[in-house]
């Protein structure tokens, strides 16, 4: 998942629709290529002009399809959020017990923690996102979607809960979750995974909470 998503998701961050196939495999290369840059020199040193030559485009072609350099963080942004919800959807889908929902909700929280580690270029544009306002409503609009679909998961769990309730603390599960998991990419690796085990234990602790009979 993530740099190698579909092409063409960017919608949002497109000054133009590439309709034909051809367009919209030239823009997830750009993107990809982007995603390459970033990784290696980091979100601040990219430049138009080099993510131009690395994906074999003129830097007009760019520029019709990404005005500036934040439209190419943001398109990155939604490839990697998109990928993240599809991931989160899938593995909540099967879902229906307590104790099938914590093992689920254990083994996203590693697969995420992995996806952050094997591709450097998705914590750098991340951290992008939160320190632009203008693309920090991707960010919100992401992780009400990700605790919608929490959500979805312990209502079948505890279908007599309120699911006002259930919904507010699944937002903040997922919330706190990308928080634990920007401070674990900060930490040397022992000190990250025991973090994560910590949150785990924790959501764990909330996901049984939000279960039992009220």
């Amino acid at each position: 998942m993530g740099r190698k998503a579909a092409a063409g998701e960017a919608a949002g961050a497109l000054r133009r629709r590439p309709s034909q196939k051809r367009s919209r495999e030239r823009v997830g290369r750009m993107l990809d290529c982007a995603a390459d840059l970033i990784a290696r020199d980091g979100a601040d040193a990219l430049r138009m002009s080099a993510v131009a030559e690395r994906a074999g485009v003129s830097i007009g072609s760019l520029y019709q399809y990404f005005p500036d350099k934040s439209a190419l963080i943001h398109g990155l942004a939604e490839r990697y959020f998109e990928a993240g919800r599809r991931c989160i959807a899938e593995g909540l889908a099967p879902v229906r017990t307590e104790d099938g929902l914590i093992e689920a909700f254990s083994g996203l929280v590693d697969i995420y923690l992995a996806m952050f580690r094997q591709d450097p270029a998705m914590a750098q544009v991340r951290a992008g996102v939160l320190a632009d306002p203008a693309l920090g409503a991707l960010e919100v609009a992401d992780v009400r979607e990700t605790g919608a679909l929490l959500a979805d998961a312990l209502a079948r769990v505890a279908p007599t809960g309120e699911r006002a309730r259930l919904a507010r603390h699944a937002l903040i599960l997922m919330q706190s979750g990308e928080s634990a998991m920007r401070l674990a990419l900060s930490l040397p690796d022992a000190e990250a995974d025991a973090l994560i085990a910590a949150y785990k234990e924790m959501a764990a602790a909330e996901i049984r909470r939000l279960c039992a009979p009220t």
